[in-house]
């Protein structure tokens, strides 16, 4: 016996292990969404809970809203260049290390041919000045590089490529010093330029260019230091000296969107739903380069090994021992995982896809160390209960589990608030489905009704009928309120959201009925069936189906409607006579909650002097009335129930005892 559960619990420690591993693996190698949403994440959040990182090498200068206010450049054609000869002028007299603009000079500028000559003057007499350009392929998908203006390209001290690349979420994550493309090793990108000008040591080395590097971002916006165009060009403003020995970004940042102009920014790991300026991941890139202190990732195979690592050792590990302390232990393992994480982002400048092991494969096997051990260890009462679970609310299944009586057969007399449910023409909607979509279909409405509308009232699930739904309240638990509670659930089912099968949308309908019935066990120790029979279940039913002639959806018989008088608006609708019951059944219909009668209040009106005259003989002036009635609601089925009975009682003769009692001879 113990060897044989030994084998179980090894069984059960392997599988997990094996469950662990293979997901983890999966999620690594393959680009699924998850795994990429993960990848991301690992990257992302060592950022935030490491202190900002204050750069003092560089300053960015923004052309943002308040400089082209103050300086009256246009937002949809490009800077007079005079201005940005003022910018290197002033930076060339502070002695800056170097000028790096994130702009593209394409062309010259015909409103001011002057501030091209300027510009390129002071481009010259900086010597420092590092200009972007646009990297493309030819028509015939070579690659090349698209220079700047040629005085500016001719006077600048280099040129470099401005692209940055960006992964799924606009993130800019990775460094990129040379083009994917073949033959394209020959173009160098505008950081990689710029670390080279300002004497980055690994530089020295071409061929650093291609190997991967990570962004190491130093804080969120405004991190790295940053003034506006207009100021830094203001020796008032800005005092003389200021930009001494610093290498200056100069790129757009604008918060205002000019129609047709398309915004050079991306996000950052810091980023909360707002794009930010490219000009900053250009500055961050250059920064790593110059410092040397990017972040590295690990190798393919180093991840693989920590993923297979962490499938084995949690994956096998949890499921040896019971849910409370496998539970401990996975957060242990958690937060060791996160200190050595953040130990190694902090300290070594290292990342990789953490969150694959924290967040999937730790509490995966978590899941299988509880379900496994659950299953292990209390098999027997867990099979009892998912039987009860087939066709028992949670409330029975708890209940029956811990009261063992209650399994005998037998039943008792109870007054019962009985409601059936059915879809109005489920036949022909399903006609022609596939089994599996059916299924799938009526198990979420099935799903939805219960949660959300029965159960959410403690109502009990009896069984279901096809499309059909029988349930009740006040058994097997006592409820005083059972006909309120099983208002509310009818309430809450017509207001669920629409659903539609077969492209058709489903129309429930509803029946109410108050009662006593025979409820309990039928069936024996083997086979349990909790449910309730009488003629009150019957007259339930029938409530049901009598929404088909009178083009209703809630119904609910005088019973009922006694047991929640004055909390909820009600139409009566008549006495009605039903095929296979001797008296007649005064019947309502349940239109809506009390806080909207003065809604129904015309129609209410209207419908119940329309139906006292109907009542009253008067056949007439009763079509009439109903007639003013659909005035009102073009489209009331009782309304149109009676105009089609009028018509077929003015062909007969009436007892002289008629009351206004409607027969149906139909079910």
């Amino acid at each position: 016996m113990l060897k044989n559960k030994l084998k179980l619990i090894w069984r059960g420690a392997l599988f997990g292990a094996l469950l662990t591993t293979t997901l983890g693996v999966l999620l690594l190698k393959y680009d699924f969404q998850t795994s990429t949403k993960l990848i991301h994440l690992s990257y992302n959040l060592p950022f935030h809970h490491r202190p900002a990182i204050k750069p003092d090498e560089v300053v960015m200068v923004y052309m943002d809203d308040d400089s082209h206010r103050e300086l009256q450049q246009p937002y949809d054609r490009p800077w007079d260049r005079g201005v940005h000869a003022q910018l290197v002028e002033r930076l060339t007299a502070d002695g800056a290390k170097a000028v790096v603009f994130d702009i593209i000079f394409s062309g010259a500028n015909p409103d001011h041919p002057e501030g091209d000559e300027r510009f390129a003057r002071a481009i010259k007499a900086n010597g420092k000045v590092i200009l972007g350009a646009e990297y493309g392929l030819t028509a015939d998908n070579l690659p090349t590089m698209y220079p700047p203006f040629d005085p500016f390209y001719e006077a600048a001290a280099a040129v470099g490529f401005v692209e940055l690349v960006t992964d799924e979420d606009f993130t800019v994550r990775r460094h990129l010093h040379v083009p994917p493309e073949k033959a394209a090793d020959s173009y160098s990108s505008l950081t990689w330029e710029a670390a080279k000008i300002a004497g980055a040591p690994i530089t020295k080395n071409p061929n650093e260019r291609f190997t991967e590097r990570w962004l190491n971002y130093y804080g969120p916006p405004g991190t790295i230091p940053n003034i506006s165009f207009h100021r830094a060009i203001d020796t008032n403003e800005i005092p003389i000296g200021a930009f001494s020995n610093k290498v200056v970004f100069v790129g757009s940042s604008l918060k205002t969107e000019f129609s047709g102009v398309a915004k050079d920014e991306y996000y950052t790991p810091y980023s909360k739903g707002e794009l930010g300026p490219a000009v900053d991941v250009q500055a961050t890139e250059f920064l790593n380069l110059l410092r040397g202190d990017w972040l590295v990732r690990f190798s393919k195979n180093e991840e693989t090994f920590a993923i297979v690592l962490a499938g084995i050792l949690f994956g096998f590990g949890l499921a040896l021992f019971r849910p409370l302390i496998a539970t401990a232990l996975a957060i242990l393992g958690v937060g060791l995982i996160t200190l050595a994480v953040y130990y190694l982002f902090q300290h070594d400048r290292i990342w990789f896809p953490w969150l694959t092991i924290v967040v999937v494969q730790i509490p995966i096997a978590l899941l299988w160390s509880v379900v496994f051990n659950s299953v292990r260890l209390h098999v027997q009462n867990k099979l009892y209960e998912a039987s009860l679970a087939l066709y028992l609310s949670p409330k029975l299944v708890k209940k029956f589990a811990s009261n063992r009586e209650l399994l005998k057969p037998g039943a008792k007399k109870e007054m019962l608030t009985i409601l059936f449910t059915d879809i109005a023409g489920f036949t022909s909607i399903s006609e022609g489905m596939d089994s599996d979509d059916l299924a799938h279909h009526m198990n979420l409405y099935f799903e939805t009704a219960v949660a959300q509308c029965i159960h959410h009232t403690d109502g009990t699930i009896v069984k279901y009928i096809g499309d059909a739904i029988f349930s009740f309240w006040n058994a097997p638990d006592l409820q005083a309120d059972h006909q309120l509670r099983a208002c509310e659930a009818a309430l809450q089912f017509r207001n669920l959201p629409p659903q539609y099968m077969n492209g058709q949308l489903l129309i429930t309908r509803i029946g109410l009925h108050t009662g006593v019935a025979n409820v309990g066990n039928f069936g024996s120790t083997a086979r349990v069936d909790y449910t309730a029979l009488g003629e009150n279940i019957n007259l339930a039913s029938r409530m049901e189906g009598l929404n088909k002639y009178l083009g209703t959806t809630v119904l609910l018989t005088g019973e009922t409607q006694a047991g929640v008088a004055g909390k909820f608006t009600m139409r009566f609708l008549g006495n009605f006579q039903l095929k296979g019951f001797e008296k007649s059944v005064g019947v309502f219909e349940l239109m809506g909650a009390l806080d909207k009668a003065a809604g129904f209040q015309p129609v209410l009106e209207a419908f119940a002097s329309s139906r006292k005259l109907f009542q009253q003989g008067k056949f007439a002036e009763a079509e009439t009335a109903f007639c003013k009635v659909l005035e009102i609601v073009p489209d009331d089925g009782p309304s149109k129930f009676y105009l089609k009975q009028i018509a077929e009682l003015r062909t007969q003769a009436m007892p002289e005892d008629w009351k206004g009692e409607v027969e149906l001879k139909e079910k």
